[in-house]
């Protein structure tokens, strides 16, 4: 989710709507849950201050989304506040200490714990240029966790405006960093440039010209358990800061061309984050991306909401149980892809 998502979240406007009955599919997707959102807040100040900038998310929302059926949540943090020396400095003892209360929680309900670092390719605004330091980075903090075999390491949020061959270098010195550490069992999941989005995923250049789809389908992993996270909204111009959805039929359409290039490569993955407000266009739209994705399991391996966290207030997307805008509407009918 892009940042000016935050500063709209307190003013966006929700619609009440009765919560549908849905059938449950048949199909059951490897990975299927909610963004969680609060470690990531407060960009601002860095590296903020924990309860006035920033926050973590209740322990006890995992266990009501795990008792709807679950079971991969996706926790958005900071680089600069975990290592806030620099990308190869060491922890900050406390933020480190939260984020593995977050992953042990989960992952010990026997759920993915997926940590995603929410900085856009970036380190304290500047874009990464050094692979070496990215796969630093990665490699201390995979080194943490590597006997945990359901954490999912994400390279970085939504890359964007930068050249479509570093975005690819910097994915890759990951994989490495994260392998070389000892972290052989995890997942990994690979972002592209252009906000990763689904939807241009085969036709948005980077600074030099290039496309994702050009790009990204060399990367390699030892432990051949690489796969690629798009995220994909439903209004006009796709960022996700809209309550209005294009049509019922966009989630669809927009994903088309991401799936032909993830088929004809070879290649799997989730989107990591969806979202419509609580109105019909855009509930069957959500409604149509997800039969979408079920219906091409053989390269979509899920999708994850966004958002839940404690701090959205009134966001019009904000899943957070129960008195999230969108709860009541679309807890349901998630729950029926799952």
């Amino acid at each position: 989710m892009r940042l000016s998502t935050f500063l709209l979240a307190a003013g966006l406007s929700t619609l009440v709507h009765a919560a549908p009955t849905h059938k449950k599919r048949a199909n059951k997707l490897q990975f299927f849950g909610v963004n969680e959102s609060g470690p990531e807040f407060g960009t601002g100040d860095l590296p903020g201050v924990y309860g006035t900038d920033y926050t973590w998310p209740i322990l006890s929302t995992y266990d009501t989304f795990i008792a709807q059926g679950m079971n991969t949540f996706r926790v958005n943090i900071l680089m600069e506040r975990l290592t806030p020396s620099g990308l190869t400095g060491g922890f900050d003892a406390a933020y480190l200490g939260n984020l593995t209360q977050q992953v042990d929680y989960i992952t010990n309900a026997g759920a993915y714990a997926i940590i995603c670092p929410h900085n856009y390719g970036r380190f304290n605004g500047d874009i990464i240029t050094s692979t070496d330091n990215f796969q630093t980075w990665w490699e201390n903090v995979a080194t943490v966790y590597k006997a945990n075999s359901l954490v999912i390491f994400d390279t970085n949020n939504e890359y964007h405006d930068m050249a479509g061959s570093l975005v690819a270098s910097l994915n890759q010195a990951a994989i490495n960093g994260i392998r070389k550490a000892g972290a052989t069992s995890q997942y990994i999941t690979a972002e592209g440039n252009a906000y990763t989005g689904a939807w241009t995923w085969t036709t948005a250049v980077g600074t030099d010209g290039e496309t994702n789809a050009v790009t990204m389908g060399a990367l390699t992993d030892s432990s051949d358990k690489l796969i690629y996270q798009m995220h994909q909204y439903l209004d006009s111009d796709g960022s996700g800061t809209s309550e209005t959805c294009v049509n019922s039929t966009i989630g669809s359409e927009r994903l088309k061309a991401a799936t032909t290039w993830l088929r004809s490569n070879n290649k799997q993955g989730p989107v990591g984050e969806y979202a419509g407000a609580v109105n019909s266009v855009c509930e069957a739209a959500v409604e149509d991306m997800l039969s979408y994705i079920d219906a091409n399991n053989d390269v979509w391996t899920g999708a994850l909401w966004w958002a839940a966290g404690p701090w959205w207030g009134t966001y019009i997307f904000s899943i957070e149980p129960t008195d999230g805008p969108a709860y009541s509407t679309f807890a349901p009918l998630i729950e029926a892809y799952e």
